[in-house]
This record gives C-alpha cells, structure tokens and sequence, in this order.
C-alpha cells in the first residue's frame, strides 16, 4: 500500500492532476475576484509537488543503502568475468551474452549509484585491473562483498582466466549462474526485510534486477546443458 502510494506521488498522471488543479486555480481565481493571484497559488502547488517527490524519495531504509552498495560490488565482479569472454576464445553465443551483462550491469551500478547520491548516502567507487577489483568508499576500501552470495573467490576467478574456449565457455556459465543466484538472492532478501523497498527508485531497480537476472539463469542453464551434451 505504501509502495503504491509512493508511486503515485511520483507518476505522470499525479503531475497532471497538478497541472488541471492549477489551471483550475488560476479559472476560480479570476471568477472569484480573490484577492489571491494565480501566480501565487501557482507556486504553492508546485512547491506542494516537490515536496511529495522529495518526502517520496526519503522514505529509504538502512536495508535499502546496504542493498545498493552491496549490489553495485556484486555487479562489478560480473564486469570482471564478462570481460574475459573475447579475449579466452569464449564461443561467439557466450561473448554476445558476456557483452549484454556487461551493458546492463554497467548502466544498473549507475543508477545504483545516483540513487544514494541523490540520498546523500555513500556512494562505492569501483576501479577494475584485469582480475582485480578495488571497490572505495568514502576512501576505504570495501570488502564485505567478497562474503556474498554467488561472489567468485580469487582462486575460481584464476581458474577461469587460465581457461581457454570451450572450458572457458562452461565455466563462465556455470559460475555466472551461481553469481546471478546470489543477486536474486538478495533482491529476495531485501524485500523479505520489513519496511525495506518502500522507495518507488529501490522497489524499481531490484524488481527490474530480479527479473534480468532469472531470466539469464534460465538462458544460461540452457546454454549450458547444450554444452555438456555436444562434450
């Protein structure tokens, strides 16, 4: 109930009915003869607008800040294994569906990271090197990730560097898969958390996230049994 209200605060259609209400104002306004310009009341239901849009926007939860940090570490790594696609041979089905990961991800730990500018939370600062992955916040590094769901350890990140084609290809799908899960996971931890995911941008991105990520697993699952079978 809450998320709904939020997201009508923030829709096109309550901007409308802002519009037709001052319109309507500014009609009664000059009907009237009030001693009240339309420019006056003009602004104070633009100024009534913003302030829903602002309150809306501050109705994020600690568990909705951790969300996003920890997301945006988790989608960084997935940059990391993506990347290595076209250089070790990967066959051209799993570098179009490392090339598609990487675009999405990307644009996603943006808006990820507007979204706590705009809240003027922490925001992570990510800096790949090859397999290494520097993640800053406030200018400390952030580590926590690295204990996360589906997150690859240094050593299975080697282990798929070192491969080459078609073991590439049936390693990058097998731990993509596990990596994806842990993601879900998270989007279902986050909405199993009471009072979290009220915010209309949060509530947006881990549904839209959710979504991306099981259907990949699905794709990827395919993918992959089609690889054991033709050995």
């Amino acid at each position: 109930m809450i998320r709904q209200y939020l997201k009508a605060l923030c829709s096109p259609r309550f901007f409308a009915v802002m519009v037709l209400l001052i319109g309507t104002a500014a009609c009664k306004s000059s009907e009237q003869a009030s001693t009240q310009e339309p420019s006056d009341t003009n602004s104070e239901l633009e100024s009534l607008y913003w302030e829903r849009i602002k309150n809306a926007r501050m109705s994020f939860t600690e568990a909705d800040v951790n969300f996003m940090i920890g997301m945006i570490a988790h989608h960084a790594q997935a940059l990391v294994m993506s990347r290595l696609a076209p250089e070790n041979n990967a066959r051209p089905s799993v570098q179009r569906l490392a090339a598609r990961i990487i675009n999405a991800q990307k644009d996603e730990i943006v808006s990820m990271q507007q979204w706590l500018r705009d809240r003027d939370q922490p925001v992570p600062e990510i800096e790949i090197d090859g397999l290494d992955l520097m993640i800053e916040i406030n200018g400390k590094p952030y580590t926590k990730y690295r204990k996360m769901r589906g997150v690859l350890s240094q050593e299975q990140l080697q282990e798929l560097d070192e491969a080459q084609g078609s073991e590439f290809d049936r390693l990058f799908l097998k731990y993509m898969i596990e990596h994806h899960s842990g993601a879900v996971y998270m989007v279902e931890n986050l909405f199993a958390t009471d009072g979290a995911a009220q915010d209309n941008e949060a509530f947006k991105l881990a549904s839209d996230i959710q979504v991306d990520q099981r259907t990949e697993i699905d794709r990827m699952t395919l993918m992959l049994e089609r690889l054991t079978k033709s050995g």
